[in-house]
């Protein structure tokens, strides 16, 4: 059997509004053993909606429709999957009952347009939705094909998809059993990774791989199907050891750990902490470092020193450099990283000084010029970067840098 995935929404329709649920349910869905064959976005139109699901219905038997499950007369999911499929629509006095127990445990009286939430196409099967009002449905067309309606907002889909839909789907997987591994790689731009695992890769159909790019990471997916889960994990796991001995240091997690967690992870061990001195990135290092839980252990504090007075006096940076080289110099860099960790005391301090732009850049230095320095025991070293992209990008690039210039100093001292 093979899926197809529907999200509906006119909000999704804006170039600046990022659809997620599908990448969700499409590895869900992988995991489970079908896989997707097609997946649209749609509007909130009746017409468009039912067009677009019978489309669906003919290249796959198990559509899901995502949003438009809500009380306004924008949620028309509902009504667009019973005209399309001819099925009458009853109202189950139970949701009414739930959503209203909802409402008053909050203290609110139910809006009687809430009422709506609860017309369940005929022969549909109520999903509860424990983290909202809005019920998902699951509707059995035959023994082959079904339609299930799941909620839009991802804290709500995701819960009811594996309480509710998960364990509905063993009996429609197909005997092949899926295995899908990540290797998150920095410090390496996709075409860069390419060049070093094109060989141990192309011409394997069984597992296949995907290279997938972002601001300061690259992810290679490897998806292997198999008659058992142990040997689609057995494909796996040959090709992924041959694409991390090509990419050596430059992966930092096969287990979907993100760098932070990484670089916690390896202070921890060493008992080290760790102090940081921002200038470009704002408190986004440390905002990253403190997303981990039990990061206390290991972290010190921030210095968000933005101006070249706070330079001066929260990390001794002197002023004669701000003229000689300026603010986003190696040089300042430097007495940043050196400033943070004496006034810290910590074992390792990370500093950063640069251009995000769209303003400020200039011929000499661009925007995206960023310095990262680290300072630790063995001294002080200094990178020097030109990051692509607008400002949140080159934060974001920034801030993997600094990590991953933390990370790799750590590995050395651990002697890997």
């Amino acid at each position: 059997m093979k899926a197809a995935i529907v999200a509906v929404g006119d909000e999704l329709l804006a170039p600046s509004r990022e659809e997620t649920n599908s990448v969700f349910l499409t590895e869900k869905l992988a995991e489970a053993g079908i896989p997707v064959a097609f997946r649209a976005v749609v509007g909130d139109d009746v017409e468009a909606i039912g067009d677009v699901l019978r489309s669906a219905l003919g290249r796959a038997g198990l559509v899901f429709l995502t949003g438009g499950l809500g009380p306004t007369s924008d949620d028309v999911t509902r009504d667009a999957v019973a005209r399309a499929l001819s099925l009458d629509m009853e109202l189950d006095e139970d949701i009414v009952r739930a959503i209203r127990a909802r409402f008053e445990a909050r203290g609110v009286p139910m809006p009687d347009v809430n009422v709506r939430q609860a017309l369940v196409p005929e022969g549909g099967d109520v999903l509860p939705n424990r983290c909202g009002t809005a019920p998902g449905l699951f509707i059995p067309l035959d023994d082959d094909r079904a339609v299930v309606l799941l909620p839009g907002p991802p804290a709500e889909l995701r819960p009811m998809f594996s309480e509710h839909v998960q364990p509905r789907l063993a009996s429609k997987a197909e005997k092949l059993h899926y295995d899908v591994r990540k290797l998150w790689i920095v410090g390496l731009a996709e075409s860069s990774v390419e060049q070093k695992i094109r060989s141990a890769y192309i011409g394997v159909d069984n597992p296949s791989t995907t290279i997938l790019a972002s601001a300061g990471q690259v992810e290679v997916r490897l998806t292997a199907t198999g008659g058992s889960p142990e040997e689609a994990a057995a494909k796996n796991g040959a090709l992924s050891a041959k694409l991390e001995g090509l990419l050596g240091a430059n992966v930092f997690s096969a287990a979907e750990e993100q760098l932070e967690e990484v670089v916690g992870r390896l202070l921890l061990s060493q008992g080290k902490r760790i102090t940081v001195a921002e200038s470009l990135t704002g408190g986004l290092i440390a905002s990253r470092i403190t997303d981990v839980s039990g990061s206390s252990r290991y972290f010190d504090e921030s210095v968000v020193t933005y101006s070249n007075e706070a330079k001066m006096e929260r990390l001794g940076v002197p002023e004669e450099l701000f003229g000689r080289v300026g603010a986003v110099s190696e040089e300042v860099a430097h007495a940043m990283a050196t400033g943070a960790r004496a006034g810290a005391g910590a074992d390792v301090a990370v500093a950063v000084t640069g251009i995000a732009g769209p303003t400020g850049g200039s011929t000499e230095k661009p925007v995206g010029l960023v310095y990262v320095a680290l300072a630790t025991d063995d001294g002080v070293r200094v990178e020097k970067f030109q990051f692509p992209g607008g400002r949140s990008q080159v934060k974001r690039w920034t801030s993997q840098a600094a990590l991953n210039l933390v990370r790799l100093h750590l590995l050395h001292e651990r002697g890997g």
